[in-house]
């Protein structure tokens, strides 16, 4: 899936993690959820799944965006 098939529901385009524009959050069209961040190293997940770390902040921003 490319980026641009995702609704961003943070940030303004400027993120604070460089080049890759992060944190954020996005929706996909089905509905579900892509969250970008540093990668976290808290535990190690299984297999096929990886752990990102976001500020609260950035949370907030996407329950907002979506009228919760």
């Amino acid at each position: 899936m490319a980026r641009e098939e995702l609704t961003r529901l943070t940030g303004n385009g400027n993120g604070n993690c460089g080049k890759d524009d992060c944190p954020n959050v996005y929706r996909t069209k089905s509905g579900s959820f892509v969250v970008q961040g540093d990668v976290s190293n808290a535990f190690t997940p299984p297999d096929g799944e990886g752990l990102v770390e976001i500020p609260e902040h950035i949370l907030r921003e996407a329950v907002r965006a979506l009228g919760w």
